[in-house]
């Protein structure tokens, strides 16, 4: 949080009128610019390629501009909002000495007329008062995205590739099955090694054998299911060993959570990757990123609560809830254990409400636990390796 002090050095340095401020506005096929250039009356906007070198040529342009009109431009800050591109541009800008920063989308008012106009001009203007407030050091104007580095957005791609290929093969087996009901066989799993081979064999309630464009079809995607089982199978190896033979940051932090008892390897690779390695205020910045915080809605006398606020990292949320329920079964002499039954002994219907509580203090408490190695009261480990 900003002391006043703070606040009136952010004030003076844009007073200087030394600091040049850009905003770009993102798409596929092209990036428009808007710019507050000191000693430039009017407010340009230019309309850009996607190209970074050409962005650099204008921000120089302008810069030179500054100075022809009796302004030393000492600091450079651009903005643009976080979406499909990511955070390459942030980095690359960094590398050049050109401030970046990465703006939360969501995190900026807009309108709330029913039928707003929106642009991409509108839009510049937009982003343009929201970081400028923002730079005076009035913080609640928008909220900023953490750039990682490429190592870190690296790190995060096996366990999101691997939670892609099993939600594909998920549909695979679930599109094999729906094709073997419509022809009236159940019973059939096509996740059995030698499943390809009874294909030939299956009935029809009619005696009939499988249609031969539907076999062609179900062969397919038995061969695309191996596919995608196999890459899974590559990508756990790859990371037991890779956990295996490194034992310093983040992957000393899932050594600990694995020894946890209900928490398998896959699932402490992905909190750390995720919400524990990251540099996080408090208990309470934790909670809020991992999106199991409410969202209360108080207006005089009303006091209701809308449920989650769904705002934080959607991986975490599902996966903290997920590990809840299975905490309950393997950790039943721990105090959240208790906490929770305690709380919905009384009012069973409760339970999916509370679970959410639950999965909240234990995220909390596995943070504590990879950053001071506090144990949570009752929690059983394994023995070290």
């Amino acid at each position: 949080m900003q002391t006043p002090n703070d606040l009136s050095r952010s004030l003076i340095v844009l007073k200087q009128d030394s600091t040049l401020i850009a905003v770009i506005e993102m798409s596929l096929s092209s990036w428009l610019v808007a710019g507050i250039v000191p000693g430039v009356e009017r407010q340009p906007l230019k309309k850009l390629a996607v190209d970074e070198n050409a962005l650099l040529k204008l921000l120089n342009r302008w810069r030179e501009e500054a100075e022809k009109g009796g302004r030393k431009i000492e600091r450079i800050a651009i903005a643009f909002e976080a979406g499909r591109d990511g955070f390459w541009l942030a980095r690359w800008l960094g590398a050049r000495g050109i401030e970046a920063h990465v703006i939360h989308a969501s995190s900026v008012a807009v309108s709330r007329e029913h039928r707003r106009a929106k642009t991409d001009r509108l839009d510049t203007k937009l982003l343009n008062r929201a970081f400028l407030g923002w730079l005076r050091g009035e913080r609640d104007h928008c909220k900023m995205v953490a750039i990682p580095t490429i190592a870190d957005e690296d790190a995060k791609r096996p366990n999101r590739e691997r939670e892609s290929l099993v939600g594909e093969q998920t549909r695979i087996v679930n599109r094999m099955k729906a094709a073997l009901s419509r022809l009236g066989i159940r019973g059939f799993n096509p996740k059995l090694k030698k499943a390809a081979e009874r294909l030939e064999d299956l009935r029809t309630p009619e005696d009939e054998p499988i249609p031969p464009n539907t076999l062609a079809e179900l062969r397919r995607d038995m061969e695309r299911r191996r596919l995608v089982s196999d890459q899974i199978r590559q990508i756990e190896d790859a990371r037991l060993e890779r956990i295996e033979h490194a034992n310093d940051g983040p992957h000393a932090m899932v050594h600990l959570l694995a020894r946890v008892i209900g928490v398998g390897v896959e699932t402490a690779d992905m909190l750390v990757q995720e919400v524990l390695s990251r540099n996080l205020r408090d208990r309470r910045a934790v909670a809020r990123y991992g999106g199991l915080t409410g969202s209360p809605d108080e207006s005089g006398k009303k006091r209701r609560e809308k449920g989650l606020a769904r705002s934080g990292n959607a991986r975490v949320r599902r996966g903290m809830i997920q590990l809840a329920w299975r905490f309950l079964m393997f950790q039943k002499d721990s105090a959240l254990a208790h906490w929770f039954y305690a709380r919905t002994k009384n009012t069973p219907q409760t339970r999916k409400t509370m679970i959410v509580a639950l999965a909240r203090k234990l995220l909390i408490a596995l943070w504590r636990l990879v950053r001071e190695g506090t144990i949570p009261e009752g929690v059983v480990l394994r023995p070290a390796l």
